[in-house]
């Protein structure tokens, strides 16, 4: 496998494509935003000007897209990868969607005698550049072992979890837990800048023990200074957890916390903090107990 077709340039997918590129393959890049291409392009990859002119004679064809409508769009309709890809191309998915999309669309690659895995991630922007992510990977043992030369170029680990659909279902579980962790480092931090006591040190002592978290080791210094510069955007943790939520449906289980985690996130957008890092919940927070101006 040398040659890669790459659909999904933002913030997560330029790093990773680059990535792949420095690793020694061959990478095609697509993307509706024609500077990312081009820069990609720059850092050696081959600009594409479509989806089909990106995956046409690839060895693996890889997506990194913002939700559902994407890659139902972008995979599965006119013009999509599905009508461009060859039967015996290994196709991986790196977008956070519902497992049931990722079923779907595993079920339309088998028609085509495409080989499917769903492959969220997690480790924000900073841990695509440095490719260390995590990936979390649904599908057949046979076709984790053909992607692992990939997962290898853009990630520090990764580990198959189960059948099609089963990546998303843990990459819910893992948006589940960061988005009550910064919850909960948001309330540790009001809580001490109210109580008069010196913040920076107190998360210090936080990190240096059981309540340590790569959070506190990577956010408290930015949320601290309210620096919500963003590496993983409000509005894309909110679409996650509704993911969660959904999830929790279909598996009829009860997540009161990930409730009021996603209630939290879902103020952070009615705030006009969308755009902003999910590390803004100190902002919502803050605001619930008088300590910031809205």
């Amino acid at each position: 496998m040398t040659t890669i077709g790459f659909v999904g340039l933002g913030i997560m997918g330029s790093p990773m494509a680059r990535n792949l590129v420095t690793a020694g393959f061959e990478v095609t890049g697509f993307d509706l935003d024609a500077g990312a291409v081009a820069r990609l392009a720059e850092h050696g990859g081959k600009p594409a000007g479509s989806v089909g002119e990106a995956v046409t004679g690839a060895d693996v064809v890889v997506t990194m897209l913002p939700a559902d409508p994407q890659v139902e769009a972008v995979v599965l309709g006119p013009d999509g990868v599905f009508e461009t890809i060859e039967a015996g191309t290994l196709f991986v998915d790196f977008s956070t969607i519902r497992p049931d999309t990722s079923q779907r669309v595993a079920r339309a690659g088998a028609e085509r005698g495409v080989r499917v895995l769903d492959a969220p991630v997690s480790g924000g922007e900073k841990g695509a550049i440095d490719a260390v992510l995590s990936i979390m990977v649904g599908g057949t043992a046979e076709d984790f072992a053909a992607a692992k030369p990939v997962f290898d170029a853009v990630g520090r680990t990764a580990a198959l979890v189960g059948p099609n659909g089963a990546g998303q279902v843990v990459k819910a579980a893992n948006q589940l837990v960061v988005g009550g962790t910064y919850a909960l480092v948001a309330e540790a931090i009001v809580l001490m800048e109210a109580s008069g006591v010196d913040a920076a040190a107190g998360l210090d002592m936080l990190a240096g023990g059981l309540a340590g978290s790569r959070i506190l080791e990577l956010k408290r210094e930015t949320m601290l200074a309210r620096n919500f510069r963003p590496g993983f955007r409000i509005d894309l943790h909110h679409k996650d957890m509704g993911i969660v939520l959904d999830a929790a449906r279909q598996a009829e289980v009860s997540l009161p916390f990930g409730h009021q985690v996603a209630a939290y996130v879902q103020a952070a957008r009615s705030q006009g903090l969308g755009d902003s890092d999910h590390s803004a919940l100190l902002a919502v927070l803050a605001r619930q107990s008088a300590r910031e101006e809205n």
